[in-house]
Protein backbone atom coordinates (compact mmCIF):
# COMPACT_ATOMS: atom_id res chain seq x y z
CA UNK A 1 0.00 0.00 0.00
CA UNK A 2 1.55 3.14 -1.42
CA UNK A 3 0.76 6.15 1.71
CA UNK A 4 1.25 9.77 0.23
CA UNK A 5 3.54 11.47 2.64
CA UNK A 6 3.33 14.80 1.33
CA UNK A 7 1.73 16.82 3.60
CA UNK A 8 3.68 15.63 6.28
CA UNK A 9 5.46 18.78 6.41
CA UNK A 10 2.39 20.69 7.13
CA UNK A 11 1.44 18.97 9.93
CA UNK A 12 1.08 20.56 13.49
CA UNK A 13 3.79 20.44 15.84
CA UNK A 14 2.13 19.07 18.99
CA UNK A 15 3.74 19.42 21.97
CA UNK A 16 3.54 17.82 25.75
CA UNK A 17 4.15 20.88 28.55
CA UNK A 18 5.66 23.01 26.08
CA UNK A 19 7.75 20.36 24.72
CA UNK A 20 7.29 18.86 21.18
CA UNK A 21 6.51 15.66 20.58
CA UNK A 22 9.41 14.99 18.16
CA UNK A 23 11.66 15.50 21.22
CA UNK A 24 9.71 13.04 23.14
CA UNK A 25 9.40 10.98 20.27
CA UNK A 26 12.56 10.55 18.30
CA UNK A 27 11.21 9.44 14.89
CA UNK A 28 9.82 10.76 12.06
CA UNK A 29 5.82 11.58 11.21
CA UNK A 30 6.49 9.70 7.98
CA UNK A 31 7.75 6.18 10.07
CA UNK A 32 4.67 6.58 12.07
CA UNK A 33 2.58 6.14 9.18
CA UNK A 34 4.50 3.32 7.91
CA UNK A 35 4.14 1.56 10.97
CA UNK A 36 0.33 1.96 11.24
CA UNK A 37 0.53 0.73 7.53
CA UNK A 38 2.46 -2.64 8.74
CA UNK A 39 0.08 -3.21 11.51
CA UNK A 40 -3.07 -2.93 9.39
CA UNK A 41 -1.70 -5.31 6.68
CA UNK A 42 -0.30 -7.58 9.35
CA UNK A 43 -4.22 -7.49 11.23
CA UNK A 44 -5.73 -8.30 7.49
CA UNK A 45 -3.42 -11.10 7.12
CA UNK A 46 -4.21 -12.82 10.71
CA UNK A 47 -7.85 -12.44 9.97
CA UNK A 48 -7.90 -14.26 6.42
CA UNK A 49 -5.53 -16.89 8.03
CA UNK A 50 -8.18 -17.70 11.19
CA UNK A 51 -10.57 -17.91 8.36
CA UNK A 52 -9.34 -20.41 6.75
CA UNK A 53 -8.32 -22.33 10.10
CA UNK A 54 -12.57 -21.73 11.17
CA UNK A 55 -13.64 -23.58 7.54
CA UNK A 56 -11.46 -26.69 7.92
CA UNK A 57 -12.62 -26.71 11.45
CA UNK A 58 -15.64 -26.75 10.57
CA UNK A 59 -15.47 -29.29 8.13
CA UNK A 60 -14.43 -32.01 10.86
CA UNK A 61 -16.52 -33.46 13.52
CA UNK A 62 -16.55 -31.87 17.24
CA UNK A 63 -14.85 -33.37 19.68
CA UNK A 64 -16.47 -35.50 22.55
CA UNK A 65 -17.07 -33.16 25.61
CA UNK A 66 -14.98 -34.60 28.93
CA UNK A 67 -17.31 -35.96 31.51
CA UNK A 68 -16.91 -33.75 34.25
CA UNK A 69 -18.95 -35.62 36.88
CA UNK A 70 -16.45 -38.70 37.25
CA UNK A 71 -13.60 -38.61 39.06
CA UNK A 72 -10.34 -38.50 37.59
CA UNK A 73 -8.29 -41.97 37.83
CA UNK A 74 -4.96 -41.77 39.34
CA UNK A 75 -1.90 -41.40 37.64
CA UNK A 76 0.21 -43.58 39.63
CA UNK A 77 -2.19 -46.85 39.00
CA UNK A 78 -3.35 -46.70 35.88
CA UNK A 79 -6.61 -49.44 35.69
CA UNK A 80 -6.66 -52.14 32.99
CA UNK A 81 -9.01 -51.75 30.37
CA UNK A 82 -12.47 -53.54 30.49
CA UNK A 83 -13.43 -55.73 27.86
CA UNK A 84 -17.06 -54.66 28.42
CA UNK A 85 -18.50 -51.38 27.93
CA UNK A 86 -19.44 -49.25 31.06
CA UNK A 87 -22.58 -49.82 32.74
CA UNK A 88 -24.51 -47.14 34.92
CA UNK A 89 -24.88 -48.18 38.47
CA UNK A 90 -28.59 -48.95 39.42
CA UNK A 91 -29.88 -47.37 42.66
CA UNK A 92 -31.62 -49.31 45.36
CA UNK A 93 -35.12 -49.16 45.14
CA UNK A 94 -36.30 -48.31 49.21
CA UNK A 95 -39.39 -50.60 49.65
CA UNK A 96 -42.06 -48.72 51.66
CA UNK A 97 -43.28 -50.04 54.54
CA UNK A 98 -46.61 -49.33 56.43
CA UNK A 99 -46.20 -47.37 59.66
CA UNK A 100 -47.02 -49.08 62.78
CA UNK A 101 -50.25 -47.86 64.40
CA UNK A 102 -49.48 -45.80 67.56
CA UNK A 103 -52.78 -46.66 69.14
CA UNK A 104 -52.26 -49.29 71.67
CA UNK A 105 -48.82 -47.24 73.22
CA UNK A 106 -50.58 -43.93 73.27
CA UNK A 107 -53.39 -45.12 74.65
CA UNK A 108 -52.21 -46.92 77.44
CA UNK A 109 -50.68 -43.91 78.49
CA UNK A 110 -53.90 -42.03 78.07
CA UNK A 111 -55.79 -44.32 80.18
CA UNK A 112 -53.16 -45.03 82.72
CA UNK A 113 -53.66 -43.11 86.62
CA UNK A 114 -50.45 -41.28 87.53
CA UNK A 115 -51.55 -42.63 91.36
CA UNK A 116 -52.90 -45.77 91.72
CA UNK A 117 -54.57 -46.81 95.06
CA UNK A 118 -54.87 -50.29 96.60
CA UNK A 119 -58.35 -49.70 96.91
CA UNK A 120 -60.12 -49.00 94.24
CA UNK A 121 -61.80 -45.10 93.63
CA UNK A 122 -65.18 -46.63 93.04
CA UNK A 123 -66.33 -49.59 93.73
CA UNK A 124 -68.25 -51.85 91.36
CA UNK A 125 -71.38 -50.16 90.82
CA UNK A 126 -75.15 -51.42 88.26
CA UNK A 127 -75.58 -47.70 87.16
CA UNK A 128 -77.74 -46.85 83.97
CA UNK A 129 -75.99 -47.23 80.87
CA UNK A 130 -76.12 -45.13 77.42
CA UNK A 131 -74.53 -46.37 74.72
CA UNK A 132 -74.83 -42.37 73.42
CA UNK A 133 -73.10 -40.52 76.53
CA UNK A 134 -70.78 -41.09 78.81
CA UNK A 135 -70.72 -44.59 80.88
CA UNK A 136 -67.73 -43.65 82.75
CA UNK A 137 -67.22 -42.36 86.57
CA UNK A 138 -65.35 -39.43 86.02
CA UNK A 139 -63.32 -37.36 88.62
CA UNK A 140 -64.03 -34.33 88.64
CA UNK A 141 -59.71 -32.45 88.30
CA UNK A 142 -60.13 -29.76 90.90
CA UNK A 143 -62.77 -30.76 93.28
CA UNK A 144 -62.55 -34.70 93.31
CA UNK A 145 -65.55 -35.26 93.23
CA UNK A 146 -67.09 -38.24 91.32
CA UNK A 147 -69.69 -37.87 88.70
CA UNK A 148 -71.37 -40.54 87.16
CA UNK A 149 -74.56 -41.94 85.88
CA UNK A 150 -77.45 -42.82 88.20
CA UNK A 151 -76.97 -46.71 90.14
CA UNK A 152 -79.96 -48.70 90.10
CA UNK A 153 -80.87 -48.20 93.83
CA UNK A 154 -81.58 -44.71 93.04
CA UNK A 155 -83.96 -45.64 90.68
CA UNK A 156 -87.77 -45.43 91.25
CA UNK A 157 -89.16 -49.09 91.36
CA UNK A 158 -91.70 -48.16 88.44
CA UNK A 159 -89.14 -46.92 86.04
CA UNK A 160 -86.81 -49.95 86.61
CA UNK A 161 -88.55 -52.21 84.47
CA UNK A 162 -88.52 -50.10 81.36
CA UNK A 163 -84.40 -49.72 82.15
CA UNK A 164 -82.60 -52.01 79.70
CA UNK A 165 -78.97 -51.02 79.07
CA UNK A 166 -76.91 -51.16 82.40
CA UNK A 167 -73.27 -51.02 83.44
CA UNK A 168 -73.84 -54.75 83.65
CA UNK A 169 -75.11 -55.77 81.04
CA UNK A 170 -73.48 -52.71 78.58
CA UNK A 171 -71.05 -55.42 76.70
CA UNK A 172 -73.48 -58.28 76.95
CA UNK A 173 -76.28 -56.04 74.91
CA UNK A 174 -73.73 -55.00 72.45
CA UNK A 175 -71.77 -58.05 72.04
CA UNK A 176 -75.44 -59.29 70.98
CA UNK A 177 -76.39 -56.50 68.59
CA UNK A 178 -73.02 -56.91 66.71
CA UNK A 179 -73.51 -60.20 65.81
CA UNK A 180 -76.86 -59.36 65.03
CA UNK A 181 -75.76 -57.50 62.78
CA UNK A 182 -72.77 -59.51 60.96
CA UNK A 183 -72.26 -62.71 61.57
CA UNK A 184 -69.13 -62.96 61.09
CA UNK A 185 -68.42 -60.64 64.35
CA UNK A 186 -69.09 -63.72 66.47
CA UNK A 187 -65.73 -65.43 65.95
CA UNK A 188 -64.15 -62.38 67.31
CA UNK A 189 -66.61 -61.59 69.70
CA UNK A 190 -66.04 -65.50 71.01
CA UNK A 191 -62.64 -65.16 70.93
CA UNK A 192 -61.82 -61.52 72.45
CA UNK A 193 -62.67 -60.38 75.60
CA UNK A 194 -63.11 -56.68 75.79
CA UNK A 195 -62.52 -55.39 78.96
CA UNK A 196 -62.94 -51.64 78.39
CA UNK A 197 -66.63 -51.83 78.51
CA UNK A 198 -66.75 -55.00 80.99
CA UNK A 199 -68.68 -54.40 84.70
CA UNK A 200 -64.94 -53.73 85.80
CA UNK A 201 -63.82 -51.32 82.93
CA UNK A 202 -66.70 -49.45 83.73
CA UNK A 203 -65.95 -49.51 87.19
CA UNK A 204 -62.85 -47.28 86.90
CA UNK A 205 -62.90 -44.08 87.84
CA UNK A 206 -61.27 -41.46 85.01
CA UNK A 207 -59.93 -37.83 85.56
CA UNK A 208 -60.50 -36.41 82.06
CA UNK A 209 -57.71 -33.34 82.81
CA UNK A 210 -55.06 -36.40 83.44
CA UNK A 211 -55.86 -38.55 80.53
CA UNK A 212 -56.23 -35.50 77.73
CA UNK A 213 -52.85 -33.93 79.36
CA UNK A 214 -51.36 -37.44 78.63
CA UNK A 215 -52.48 -37.54 75.38
CA UNK A 216 -50.70 -34.96 74.50
CA UNK A 217 -47.28 -35.72 76.45
CA UNK A 218 -47.54 -39.27 73.98
CA UNK A 219 -47.92 -37.43 70.67
CA UNK A 220 -45.26 -38.40 68.13
CA UNK A 221 -42.73 -40.54 71.12
CA UNK A 222 -42.83 -44.28 72.20
CA UNK A 223 -44.89 -45.25 75.20
CA UNK A 224 -41.69 -46.01 77.06
CA UNK A 225 -41.02 -42.23 76.25
CA UNK A 226 -43.98 -41.18 77.28
CA UNK A 227 -44.34 -42.93 80.36
CA UNK A 228 -41.11 -41.64 81.57
CA UNK A 229 -42.21 -37.83 80.87
CA UNK A 230 -45.57 -38.37 82.51
CA UNK A 231 -43.59 -39.19 85.81
CA UNK A 232 -41.31 -36.64 85.58
CA UNK A 233 -44.15 -34.13 84.71
CA UNK A 234 -45.78 -35.58 88.05
CA UNK A 235 -42.96 -34.75 90.11
CA UNK A 236 -42.37 -31.20 89.28
CA UNK A 237 -45.34 -30.87 91.80
CA UNK A 238 -44.55 -32.90 94.85
CA UNK A 239 -41.50 -30.57 96.29
CA UNK A 240 -38.83 -32.71 96.88
CA UNK A 241 -40.38 -36.20 96.68
CA UNK A 242 -38.39 -37.90 94.26
CA UNK A 243 -38.70 -41.19 94.99
CA UNK A 244 -40.35 -43.17 91.55
CA UNK A 245 -41.56 -46.26 93.31
CA UNK A 246 -44.46 -43.88 95.46
CA UNK A 247 -47.30 -43.15 93.29
CA UNK A 248 -48.24 -39.45 93.32
CA UNK A 249 -51.20 -37.74 91.99
CA UNK A 250 -51.64 -35.95 88.85
CA UNK A 251 -51.51 -31.91 89.38
CA UNK A 252 -54.83 -30.49 89.36
CA UNK A 253 -55.32 -27.65 86.42
CA UNK A 254 -55.01 -24.46 88.82
CA UNK A 255 -51.42 -25.80 89.54
CA UNK A 256 -50.42 -26.29 86.28
CA UNK A 257 -52.22 -22.99 84.98
CA UNK A 258 -49.81 -21.24 87.29
CA UNK A 259 -46.82 -22.43 86.26
CA UNK A 260 -44.45 -21.49 83.57
CA UNK A 261 -43.54 -22.80 80.57
CA UNK A 262 -39.96 -22.98 81.37
CA UNK A 263 -40.89 -24.64 84.51
CA UNK A 264 -43.08 -27.49 82.29
CA UNK A 265 -40.57 -27.73 80.13
CA UNK A 266 -38.04 -29.23 82.58
CA UNK A 267 -39.96 -32.49 82.57
CA UNK A 268 -38.83 -33.17 79.43
CA UNK A 269 -41.44 -31.30 77.13
CA UNK A 270 -41.03 -29.57 74.13
CA UNK A 271 -42.18 -25.69 74.24
CA UNK A 272 -45.38 -26.94 71.92
CA UNK A 273 -46.23 -29.38 74.30
CA UNK A 274 -45.71 -27.44 77.27
CA UNK A 275 -48.12 -24.84 75.98
CA UNK A 276 -50.69 -27.11 74.80
CA UNK A 277 -50.54 -28.07 78.69
CA UNK A 278 -50.94 -25.21 79.97
CA UNK A 279 -53.58 -24.31 77.93
CA UNK A 280 -55.75 -27.33 78.75
CA UNK A 281 -54.86 -26.57 81.84
CA UNK A 282 -56.52 -22.86 82.07
CA UNK A 283 -59.42 -24.43 80.05
CA UNK A 284 -60.17 -26.38 83.26
CA UNK A 285 -59.07 -23.93 85.84
CA UNK A 286 -61.54 -21.51 84.56
CA UNK A 287 -64.68 -23.96 83.96
CA UNK A 288 -64.59 -23.47 80.03
CA UNK A 289 -64.39 -27.91 81.04
CA UNK A 290 -65.26 -29.54 82.92
CA UNK A 291 -65.98 -32.77 84.25
CA UNK A 292 -70.04 -33.10 84.32
CA UNK A 293 -69.99 -31.40 80.77
CA UNK A 294 -67.65 -34.34 78.98
CA UNK A 295 -70.27 -36.45 80.84
CA UNK A 296 -73.72 -35.33 79.74
CA UNK A 297 -73.07 -33.36 76.48
CA UNK A 298 -74.06 -35.15 73.19
CA UNK A 299 -70.58 -36.80 70.91
CA UNK A 300 -70.89 -33.89 68.27
CA UNK A 301 -70.87 -31.32 70.97
CA UNK A 302 -67.94 -32.84 72.62
CA UNK A 303 -65.89 -33.19 69.31
CA UNK A 304 -66.57 -29.33 68.82
CA UNK A 305 -65.32 -28.25 72.39
CA UNK A 306 -62.40 -30.42 72.49
CA UNK A 307 -61.20 -30.09 69.07
CA UNK A 308 -61.25 -26.34 69.90
CA UNK A 309 -58.00 -27.02 72.48
CA UNK A 310 -55.01 -26.48 70.94
CA UNK A 311 -52.85 -29.86 71.04
CA UNK A 312 -56.08 -32.12 70.50
CA UNK A 313 -56.63 -33.68 67.26
CA UNK A 314 -59.17 -35.68 65.99
CA UNK A 315 -57.84 -39.02 66.81
CA UNK A 316 -56.77 -38.08 70.35
CA UNK A 317 -60.19 -37.08 71.26
CA UNK A 318 -61.73 -39.94 69.88
CA UNK A 319 -59.31 -42.01 71.88
CA UNK A 320 -60.43 -39.88 74.78
CA UNK A 321 -63.79 -40.34 73.98
CA UNK A 322 -63.45 -44.37 73.46
CA UNK A 323 -61.04 -45.39 76.36
CA UNK A 324 -61.79 -42.09 78.74
CA UNK A 325 -65.19 -41.59 78.66
CA UNK A 326 -66.11 -45.05 77.63
CA UNK A 327 -68.41 -43.81 74.88
CA UNK A 328 -69.90 -46.52 72.74
CA UNK A 329 -70.71 -44.82 69.81
CA UNK A 330 -67.05 -43.77 68.38
CA UNK A 331 -65.37 -44.14 65.13
CA UNK A 332 -61.99 -43.34 64.43
CA UNK A 333 -61.52 -43.25 60.27
CA UNK A 334 -57.97 -42.08 60.46
CA UNK A 335 -56.84 -44.99 63.00
CA UNK A 336 -54.67 -47.32 60.66
CA UNK A 337 -55.08 -49.86 62.64
CA UNK A 338 -58.77 -50.45 62.21
CA UNK A 339 -58.46 -49.46 58.26
CA UNK A 340 -56.26 -52.60 58.32
CA UNK A 341 -58.27 -54.47 60.61
CA UNK A 342 -61.39 -53.92 58.18
CA UNK A 343 -60.16 -54.38 55.27
CA UNK A 344 -58.83 -57.79 56.26
CA UNK A 345 -62.43 -58.55 58.18
CA UNK A 346 -64.49 -57.74 54.81
CA UNK A 347 -61.65 -60.29 52.78
CA UNK A 348 -58.65 -58.46 51.71
CA UNK A 349 -54.89 -59.64 51.48
CA UNK A 350 -53.90 -56.81 53.37
CA UNK A 351 -49.91 -57.69 53.00
CA UNK A 352 -50.40 -56.80 49.13
CA UNK A 353 -51.93 -53.60 49.73
CA UNK A 354 -49.59 -50.39 48.56
CA UNK A 355 -49.67 -46.73 49.95
CA UNK A 356 -52.56 -44.99 48.01
CA UNK A 357 -53.49 -40.91 47.95
CA UNK A 358 -50.11 -39.23 47.72
CA UNK A 359 -48.16 -42.03 49.75
CA UNK A 360 -50.36 -42.01 52.92
CA UNK A 361 -51.05 -45.60 53.50
CA UNK A 362 -54.81 -46.32 52.88
CA UNK A 363 -56.19 -50.43 53.62
CA UNK A 364 -59.38 -48.95 52.89
CA UNK A 365 -61.54 -45.90 52.02
CA UNK A 366 -62.88 -43.60 54.28
CA UNK A 367 -65.64 -44.20 52.32
CA UNK A 368 -66.10 -48.04 52.45
CA UNK A 369 -64.80 -47.79 56.31
CA UNK A 370 -68.31 -45.38 57.01
CA UNK A 371 -70.67 -47.17 55.37
CA UNK A 372 -69.27 -50.56 57.27
CA UNK A 373 -68.84 -49.22 60.38
CA UNK A 374 -72.52 -47.05 60.31
CA UNK A 375 -74.47 -50.74 60.47
CA UNK A 376 -72.98 -51.16 64.03
CA UNK A 377 -74.28 -47.63 65.43
CA UNK A 378 -74.46 -47.29 68.51
CA UNK A 379 -71.80 -49.38 69.33
CA UNK A 380 -69.41 -48.78 66.77
CA UNK A 381 -66.55 -48.04 69.79
CA UNK A 382 -66.75 -51.76 70.71
CA UNK A 383 -67.00 -52.67 66.58
CA UNK A 384 -63.67 -50.74 66.07
CA UNK A 385 -62.01 -52.83 68.96
CA UNK A 386 -62.61 -55.84 67.66
CA UNK A 387 -61.25 -54.44 64.49
CA UNK A 388 -58.22 -53.81 66.23
CA UNK A 389 -57.97 -58.03 67.15
CA UNK A 390 -58.51 -58.60 63.53
CA UNK A 391 -55.08 -58.57 63.13
CA UNK A 392 -53.83 -59.55 66.31
CA UNK A 393 -53.11 -56.11 67.25
CA UNK A 394 -51.86 -56.29 71.27
CA UNK A 395 -54.63 -53.89 73.14
CA UNK A 396 -53.46 -54.79 76.48
CA UNK A 397 -51.87 -51.73 77.53
CA UNK A 398 -55.10 -50.18 76.36
CA UNK A 399 -56.88 -51.75 79.11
Amino acid sequence: MQLRLSHAAHLPTFTRRGIPLRQLFPFSTASVFTMAATRRSSRLSSQQENHNATSTTEAMPPPSAPNIGRKRKSASAPSAPSTSPPTTPTKRRMTSRPPLTPTPSAVGVMVEPAAVDSKPLHRRINRLADPNLTNATLLSPESSRLISSKDMESVSPSKAPRVKVTTETLLQEANKYLISVDERMRPLVEKNFCRVFSPEGLAETIDPFESLASGIISQQVSGAAAKSIKAKFVGLFHGEDTDPSTHKRFPHPSEVAACTIEHLRTAGLSQRKAEYIQGLATKFSNGELTAQMLHDVPYEELLEKLLAVRGLGRWSVEMFACFGLKRMDVFSLGDLGVQRGMAAFVGRDVAKLKARGGGKWKYMSEQDMTELSDKFAPYRSLFMWYMWRVEETDVSTME
